[in-house]
C-alpha cells in the first residue's frame, strides 16, 4: 500500500513539473556572450526583509545552488532574463505544491531544509524543470535550457522602424497552418524573447501614428523561422509601403477644400479607410488605389499609385466629379 502511494506521489510531482513552464512565463530574455565559466553565486536568497524568502523553522538549513545554461555546444550560461522557484514536492489534499522559494537571480541560492523540491526555471516561453534531494549535504545543480531568442527589426527602404509601428504577432505553426496558435499577442521590435527551440511563423503589421490615430495599415509582412538552442535569432521585416496625404482641390496644386470626407479604395472596391478632413495622410502598402472625396453632396474619385518610401500628396481634382 505504502509503494502504491510513493508511486501516485511521484506521478503527481512528474504532472506538476511538466505544467509549471506554462503556468509561470518569465521576463523578457536578455543576450549574454559565452563565458569560460559559471558565475559565481549571488548572496542568499532569505536574507532579512526578503519577501521571498522561505520562513523560517527549527530544522538545519543547506545552501542550495542553481544556475541554468543553453543546450548548445558550448556552454553559455543565461545571465538574466531568468525566474527560479522552488515547490515543495510533497503534494496536498488537493494535489496542489507549496511555493517555497523564489528568486530572479541569474544563478541563485537558497537555504532549503532537508525533504524533496521540485525546482522550475523560466526564460521567457521557455522552461526546465528538476526534482532534488536535500539530505544535509549543500547542493549545487544545473538546469539545461533548451531555448534560443528571438528579436524582430523592421525596416523600411533603408530606415529602421520605430517599436510603436510595429505589431510583430508570433505563431507555433501546425502542419499546413502557419498560424495555428498565437504564442506572443505582440512581441515589442528590438526586444529579444526566449523562446524553445523549434520553428514558428512571425506576421509584422505596420501601424500608422499619425497624429490622432494609431490604427493597422494593409502593409503586412510574414516571415517563417527556427530558433535554435543557444543563439540569438534575429529577423529583420521589410515592410513596402509610403504616406499619402489626400487632397481635394479644384485645380492641380491648389489649396486644399475643407470639410472634405475621403475613402481609399482598392481596386477591387474593399474600403481601406475613411477619414475627414482637408488634407489627411494615410500609409499605405505598395500597390493601386482609388481615392473617393465628398463634398457639399457631390463625389469626386481619383487613381494613384504607392510607390515603398516615396511619401506625396494625392490630389483629387474637384472639377471631375466621379461617374
Amino acid at each position: 500500500m505504502r509503494r502504491a502511494e510513493t508511486d501516485l506521489a511521484r506521478l503527481r510531482r512528474r504532472a506538476f513539473a511538466a505544467l509549471l513552464a506554462l503556468a509561470f512565463p518569465a521576463a523578457a530574455f536578455a543576450e549574454t556572450p559565452p563565458l569560460p565559466a559559471l558565475p559565481a553565486p549571488p548572496p542568499v536568497v532569505g536574507a532579512p526583509g526578503d519577501a521571498t524568502a522561505p520562513s523560517q523553522d527549527s530544522q538545519p538549513r543547506v545552501a542550495v545552488s542553481f544556475n541554468a545554461v543553453f543546450a548548445s555546444g558550448d556552454i553559455q550560461a543565461i545571465g538574466s532574463g531568468l525566474i527560479w522557484r522552488v515547490f515543495d514536492a510533497r503534494s496536498d489534499d488537493n494535489g496542489g505544491h507549496a511555493l517555497v522559494a523564489e528568486s530572479n537571480d541569474p544563478a541563485p541560492t537558497f537555504q532549503l531544509a532537508d525533504g524533496d523540491y521540485i525546482v522550475h526555471a523560466a526564460c521567457g516561453l521557455a522552461g526546465a524543470t528538476r526534482e532534488i534531494a536535500v539530505n544535509g549535504e549543500p547542493v549545487n545543480d544545473r538546469l539545461v535550457m533548451h531555448a534560443g531568442a528571438l528579436k524582430i527589426e523592421g525596416v523600411m527602404g533603408d530606415a529602421p522602424i520605430a517599436a510603436p509601428r510595429l505589431e510583430n504577432k508570433v505563431y507555433l505553426p501546425d502542419h499546413n497552418d502557419p498560424e495555428a496558435k498565437l504564442i506572443i499577442p505582440n512581441l515589442k521590435a528590438g526586444a529579444p524573447e526566449c523562446l524553445p527551440e523549434g520553428a514558428y511563423h512571425i506576421n509584422s503589421i505596420l501601424m500608422d501614428v499619425s497624429p490622432g490615430s494609431n490604427i493597422p495599415t494593409n502593409s503586412n509582412v510574414s516571415a517563417d523561422m527556427k530558433v535554435q538552442a543557444g543563439r540569438l535569432t534575429t529577423v529583420v521585416l521589410r515592410h513596402r509601403a509610403a504616406a499619402m496625404t489626400l487632397k481635394l482641390v479644384n485645380a492641380p496644386g491648389g489649396e486644399a477644400l475643407a470639410n472634405t470626407s475621403f475613402s481609399v479604395l482598392t481596386p477591387g472596391g474593399d474600403v481601406i479607410r475613411e477619414m475627414i478632413g482637408a488634407f489627411p495622410t494615410i500609409v499605405l502598402a505598395e500597390g493601386e488605389y482609388v481615392a473617393i472625396a465628398r463634398h457639399e453632396n457631390t463625389t469626386y474619385q481619383a487613381t494613384f499609385k504607392v510607390v515603398a518610401n516615396q511619401n506625396r500628396d494625392v490630389e483629387v481634382i474637384a472639377s471631375q466629379p466621379a461617374p
